[in-house]
C-alpha cells in the first residue's frame, strides 16, 4: 500500500529510536517526511546516512537539526514546510517522539547494598567466595541470564542532585505539553490534511514507578492527558489524536535510565514473547494509524508491547 503523492509528516525527534524508525516505515510506503531532530555534529556521521537512506525511497525529506522544543524552532521549521509544500500537499501525521526528560531522584536510596548481602549469603552456603561468586552472576547476567536480575548491583545512582522545580518544568514541557504546540501551530497555518493524525508515545512508566523516572512519569501523563482533549477539540476539523504506549525497548534513552539493565531484564521474562519490543514493531503500529482504515480511532491509549503489560 502507497499513500497518495503529496502527503507528509511531520517528526519531532526523527534522528534514532521510534521517530527514525517510523520515517524509514512511511518513507517505504510513500510519505514524505519533515523530520526535526536536535544532534551533536559528531553525532551526525551516523545520521546523515539514515537520512540519505530515507531519500533513497524517492521520497521528499527535509530536515531540521534546531530545538524542537522551542518558539523559535518551531517557527522555523513550519515556515520552511509552507513554502516546500504545494497547494495540494498536506500534512497527514504529526508524530512526538521527543526523548527529553530529567533522571534524577526524589530521595536517596536506601538498602542499596542488599544484593550484595544476598550473593554473600549465597556465596556462604556454597563455601565460594563472595569475590567469586558475584563475579559469575554479573558475567551471566550481562550474556542474558535475566532472572539473575535481583542478584546484580543495582546502578550507580546520583545521590548528590535531587528533582527540583525547573527539572519537573523542562521534562513536562518537553514530553508533555510541547505536541500541543506544535499540532496547533500545523493546524492554524492550514496545513492538516482532512484526515490528519497527531501520534505520541509513553510508557508503562506512566504507572508504574521506576527510580530516576519521577519527572518523565509525570510528563507522560500529561501527554496523555492533552492527548485526550485535542481527540475531543480537533476532531470536528478531521484530526485524530492518539497515544502509544510501546514495550520496553533498547533505545538510547531507556539506557539512560538508571537501572536500564534491570528493566530490560523483567520486560524480557513478562513478555509472552519473551523478547523486548523493537523501534520497528512500534513503526509498524504508527504505520496503521495513518491508514484510512483507522479513521475511528481517537482518543487512545493503544498498547504496542507483544502483551508485556498483562504478564
Amino acid at each position: 500500500m502507497q499513500f497518495e503523492p503529496g502527503i507528509w509528516s511531520v517528526i519531532v525527534g526523527g534522528s534514532s529510536g521510534f521517530g527514525l524508525a517510523a520515517a524509514r516505515k512511511l518513507a517505504a510506503h510513500g510519505m514524505n517526511l519533515c523530520i526535526v531532530h536536535r544532534d551533536r555534529r559528531g553525532a551526525m556521521r551516523t545520521i546523515a546516512p539514515a537520512f540519505e537512506e530515507l531519500r533513497a525511497e524517492g521520497v521528499n525529506l527535509i530536515t531540521f537539526n534546531t530545538d524542537g522544543l522551542s518558539e523559535e524552532g518551531r517557527t522555523k521549521v513550519l515556515d520552511a514546510l509552507s513554502e516546500k509544500l504545494g497547494k495540494t500537499e498536506k500534512v497527514r501525521l504529526l508524530l512526538h517522539s521527543v526523548a527529553f526528560g530529567n533522571l534524577k531522584l526524589l530521595a536517596p536510596v536506601r538498602d542499596a547494598d542488599a544484593p550484595g548481602k544476598t550473593r554473600e549469603t549465597i556465596a556462604g552456603r556454597l563455601d565460594v567466595s563472595p569475590e567469586t561468586f558475584s563475579r559469575t552472576l554479573h558475567d551471566a547476567f550481562e550474556n542474558g541470564a535475566h532472572r539473575l536480575h535481583p542478584l546484580v548491583d543495582p546502578p550507580p545512582y546520583n545521590e548528590r542532585q535531587f528533582l527540583e522545580q525547573a527539572d519537573f518544568s523542562r521534562t513536562v514541557h518537553a514530553m508533555g505539553h510541547n505536541i500541543v504546540e506544535w499540532a496547533a501551530d500545523i493546524f492554524n497555518r492550514g496545513l492538516f490534511a482532512g484526515d490528519a493524525r497527531v501520534l505520541s508515545l509513553t510508557s508503562e512508566g506512566n504507572s508504574i514507578a521506576w527510580r530516576g523516572y519521577a519527572a518523565v512519569s509525570a510528563a507522560k501523563a500529561v501527554l496523555e492527558s492533552v492527548s485526550r482533549s485535542m481527540a475531543v477539540e480537533f476532531a470536528p476539523y478531521g484530526i485524530r489524536s492518539n497515544v502509544i504506549q510501546a514495550g520496553v525497548t533498547d533505545t538510547a534513552a531507556l539506557q539512560a535510565i538508571p537501572g536500564s539493565e534491570q528493566i530490560r531484564a523483567q520486560a524480557a521474562l513478562r513478555n509472552p514473547f519473551g523478547r523486548l519490543t523493537t523501534p520497528a514493531d512500534v513503526a509498524n503500529v504508527i504505520f496503521l494509524l495513518c491508514l484510512d482504515e483507522a479513521a475511528w480511532i481517537n482518543g487512545a491509549l493503544i498498547c504496542a508491547d507483544g502483551g508485556e503489560r498483562i504478564a
